[in-house]
């Protein structure tokens, strides 16, 4: 598990309504989001929530800093945390930050290969309005998600900081751009000759070479290669100014006019395989959308012009008939000034329209990162780019409960019964959706996303069969293998495990279904043959072949047609009638003759125990008999107990030791105490004073009682010692 604070590079981009709107926006995927919650807020709908949290940040007017906490949780590749753990999760890494009391927004996301939990924090304090900025937060959670990692099983990642701020920034862009970083290529091409130079002068004749300069900045170095630049010390540990000075001396500007042999260029992360026509496509798809965005933005600075110009004219007519109308002073300044404010409100309009119009022009041919475009590509059904994305290095396919097949041989990528194509991840991974149902495809592998029921696992079952043939191999927990071997049986996939006991136990469920689907037939022709000609069945055949003739029902029985039920002779006694077999089919209980009557000795020892029954409680149950304690009373008891333990510390010695309530016994009270809403009793013994929250009831039947009195802790409750009248 992996948590990391997400800045941003400018406090003017800082927008807590955008990051919920991008958190909680479903980007028309099927499988992005998960559960949403929002924390601390009053209001019940999202935009309630984030007018609520921008009225908090604008109370604050001293803050200049970022007033929004992006926070990113992400999981290891198979790791799927329940709902209650993603929650606690959550909660103890904003408390460990100090977030606790402060409104946020979590969103899950499950559209990557990683399932990620995505925080938006306000910084600013619901009631104190003050701004609160964690102190070395990646130490902070680096200790947390060790905690967390071991308490909830999660996969262990060393959380210690070996890299610089530079370096998580080149790394990052070469995970989610898919393009080599300058720090990589220099690392790759010519860092150890760079190593080797014996003076500056030498040093910088190696960085032109290949279309670098080393240059001063602040207290360090830089390294350029036109408009990138990165620190040296970046490169390597010797390449600080400390370092280099140390070996080479004081530091000399370059002086070095040599044409550079190489030079850096934005090119793909080398992949596994040849990209070379796919990154010549995109090159030449992105010089396309730069001439056609540049061709729009130059027609529509043209408008807007000619826009403006037709203002100008109408204005300079208005003043000019104005000036022509006859009038005072006073009526002709009214009349400018009107002018004026047309005028204005006008030009406003016209730039307002200009805008809107620039970023819809930018959203609509936006540059896409070279990994976004693979994406794009994929899923517009390029084979050749999906092979690429699959292909990046450090690529770990599916984990966990997968179905694979055992034949090399593949079909198409949308399958016959989803036909859906959802997303693909940036790793190649195509994500399916059917209704509820997501099934995600690694090439060599297919999981149920989320949904493990029957009819999932069914779908995902005959999308393997689709993709990979009848033969199939399954991996996973023991529960995952037993559930699919029953969605097989269950919807009668024509299907092979590779494991022997898989396919055994899957023959031997589906001739048991078999033979009770056989069984079930056998019974209701029995059933129809036997019902056929009986006055149970409601009807009986004409002798003449004239087709059924009604008769009158007899009883509940005539609708529930029984082997041997019924029959000529006396009606059965009254005990031995209207018996649990029939009394489901009873509208009311009756008695077909006046002169019987049941007796208590008739009665069933099997229907009902005879004689009266005896009421057990008469009494109402005595308060706090069951201590059921929630997890906020108990929370509740532990900060009171920790408070004044605290104080008793620090010299206050009229503070007694306090501790939580344990053992049932003989007390002393001594008052009560309220704590977060939770009401909280006081019992002294022995010198030291035991808290335990109650219900309450419990806490005004207390109330009247004096302090010192004696009380009986038990299982059945609190009482006092003398007997008198309970609570």
């Amino acid at each position: 598990m992996i948590a990391k604070h997400v800045p941003m590079r400018s406090v003017k981009q800082s927008d807590f309504a955008g990051l919920v709107k991008y958190i909680t926006s479903s980007q028309g995927k099927n499988e992005r989001l998960g559960a949403i919650k929002a924390t601390n807020c009053a209001a019940d709908s999202m935009g309630a929530v984030i007018a609520e949290v921008l009225a908090t940040q604008k109370q604050n007017t001293r803050a200049a800093n970022d007033k929004t906490y992006h926070l990113l949780v992400a999981f290891a590749p198979g790791e799927t945390p329940s709902p209650t753990v993603l929650e606690h999760i959550e909660k103890r890494i904003c408390a460990v930050l100090g977030f606790a009391e402060h409104q946020r927004v979590s969103t899950v996301h499950h559209d990557t290969d990683h399932r990620h939990l995505h925080i938006a924090i306000n910084k600013i304090h619901p009631t104190r309005l003050t701004i609160h900025e964690p102190y070395l937060a990646y130490r902070t959670l680096g200790e947390i998600c060790t905690k967390l990692e071991k308490e909830f099983g999660l996969k262990e990642v060393d959380h210690k900081a070996r890299r610089s701020l530079s370096e998580n920034r080149a790394t990052d862009m070469e995970h989610h751009a898919g393009i080599e970083s300058l720090v990589s290529w220099i690392r790759k091409e010519c860092l150890a000759d760079f190593k080797q130079a014996p003076t500056w002068a030498e040093l910088h004749r190696l960085m032109a070479e290949h279309g670098l300069l080393l240059r001063r900045r602040a207290n360090g170095l830089v390294v350029e290669s036109g408009e990138v630049r990165v620190k040296a010390s970046t490169l390597a540990r010797e390449f600080s100014m400390q370092s280099l000075e140390s070996r080479l001396g004081p530091f000399e500007p370059s002086k070095a006019q040599v044409q550079s042999r190489r030079r850096y260029g934005q090119r793909p992360v080398p992949l596994r395989i040849d990209t070379t026509e796919l990154y010549a496509r995109y090159r030449q798809e992105r010089q396309r959308v730069e001439s056609h965005r540049a061709t729009a933005w130059r027609e529509l600075k043209e408008r807007r012009a000619q826009r403006i110009e037709v203002a100008r004219n109408t204005n300079r007519l208005r003043r000019a008939a104005i000036k022509l109308v006859g009038g005072g002073r006073v009526t002709k300044k009214i009349l400018y000034a009107q002018a004026h404010s047309a005028f204005s409100g006008k030009i406003r309009s016209i730039r307002q329209q200009y805008f809107q119009e620039k970023k819809s022009l930018y959203d609509r041919s936006r540059h896409l990162a070279w990994a976004d475009w693979l994406k794009a590509q994929a899923l517009a059904g390029d084979a050749q780019a999906l092979t690429a994305l699959r292909s990046r290095q450090g690529r770990a396919g599916l984990k966990g409960d997968t179905l694979a097949g055992l034949q090399p041989h593949q079909q198409p990528l949308v399958g016959v019964e989803l036909g859906a194509l959802d997303s693909i991840t940036k790793k190649g991974t195509v994500i399916y959706s059917s209704g509820a149902v997501a099934v995600r495809d690694d090439g060599d592998r297919l999981q149920v996303s989320r949904d493990t029921s029957i009819e999932a696992l069914s779908v995902a079952l005959r999308f393997a069969v689709d993709r990979y043939g009848r033969r199939l191999a399954v991996n996973g927990s023991q529960i995952f293998k037993n559930r699919i071997v029953a969605a097989a049986a269950e919807s009668n996939i024509d299907v092979t495990f590779a494991d022997p006991a898989l396919e055994l136990r899957r023959q031997q469920l589906q001739r048991l279904k078999e033979g009770l689907h056989g069984r079930k037939e056998e019974d209701r022709g029995r059933i129809d043959r036997r019902g056929h000609g009986r006055v149970g069945s409601g009807t009986v055949a004409d002798h003449n072949g004239a087709g059924p003739v009604s008769r009158p029902d007899h009883g509940p029985a005539a609708s529930h047609p029984k082997p041997n039920a019924g029959g000529l002779g006396p009606l059965p006694p009254p005990q031995n009638r209207d018996r649990l077999r029939t009394l489901s089919g009873l509208p009311v209980v009756r008695f077909a003759r006046r002169s019987e009557v049941l007796l208590p000795d008739d009665v069933s020892g099997r229907v009902e125990q005879r004689g009266t029954q005896r009421d057990h409680v008469v009494r109402r149950p005595v308060p706090g008999a069951a201590r059921e304690l929630s997890a906020d009373q108990v929370a509740a008891a532990s900060r009171y107990v920790a408070e004044r333990n605290q104080k008793r510390g620090a010299g206050i010695a009229d503070v007694a030791k306090h501790g939580l309530f344990r053992d049932d016994g003989e007390y002393t009270y001594a008052g009560q105490r309220k704590v977060g809403g939770h009401v909280l009793i006081l019992l002294a013994k022995a010198e030291e004073i035991f808290v335990l929250p109650v219900d309450s009831t419990t806490a005004a039947y207390l109330k009247r009682k004096p302090l010192g009195t004696p009380l009986v802790v038990d299982a059945a409750g609190i009482k006092s010692k003398k007997r008198g009248r309970q609570p």
